[in-house]
This record gives C-alpha cells, structure tokens and sequence, in this order.
C-alpha cells in the first residue's frame, strides 16, 4: 500500500467532475491519515486564489472551499510554477498554507517508494 498519495488536477471550471474527484480524493485520503499532495495545474491553478474555491459549483459534490480546508489541514497544496506565472500569480496572492513549485519538485514527490501519484 501507498504511504503517499500525489495528485495533480489539471481541471477547474472547465471540467467540473474530474476537478471535484481530485479534491473530494485528496480530502478523503488526507482525513484517512495518508500522507496528501495535491497539485494545482492548468485550470485548478485559480482555486490557490482566495475566494476562487467557492464560486466553484457542482450539484451533489462537497463544497471545493471545504475540500481545501480539509486538505492544507492534513496534507498540502502546491501550486505549479508556469502555471501560476502564465495567471500572473505569487504567493502573496494565494491561500496560507499553499506553495507555488516546479516540476523538479514534483517529480522529487513521486519518485520515491510507496508513493502513488494520481493525475486528474
């Protein structure tokens, strides 16, 4: 069994469900005890912004803002560097609690053994 779990979510708005399922599975893994690292890439990379997690609507799914409480509670959030320069965002602009980081760092996390990495 995995002693880690990273997930990298490419969606936001523009695919509601997949950007839900990485959240709900990282808050889940996270309140589980697993060791969580989520990734916020392309479009889920606006969700790192204060405020962005709750204009995110999708029926019969936990609340995004939640998700993320439950998360930086438990594990952590990342936040792509190319990803937050092509939006013009720095870490004085993001949630507390979440970094901004590249692929090196990225690929550091899934390397090791017991590490499963999602990507959504």
């Amino acid at each position: 069994m995995a002693n880690k779990l990273v997930i990298k979510v490419t969606a936001g708005a523009d695919a509601p469900e997949r950007c839900s399922q990485a959240f709900t599975v990282a808050a889940v893994a996270a309140a589980s005890g697993v060791e969580v690292s989520l990734w916020l890439t392309g479009e889920s990379s606006w969700f790192a912004l204060p405020g962005r997690a709750a204009e995110f609507e999708l029926p019969h799914a936990a609340p995004l803002p939640e998700l993320i409480e439950s998360i930086l509670a438990n594990g952590k959030i990342t936040l792509c560097t190319q990803c937050a320069a092509r939006r013009e965002i720095t870490e004085k602009d993001t949630l507390e609690g979440v970094r901004i980081a590249g692929a090196q760092v990225f690929v550091s996390e899934i390397m090791p053994e017991g590490v499963q990495a999602l990507v959504y």
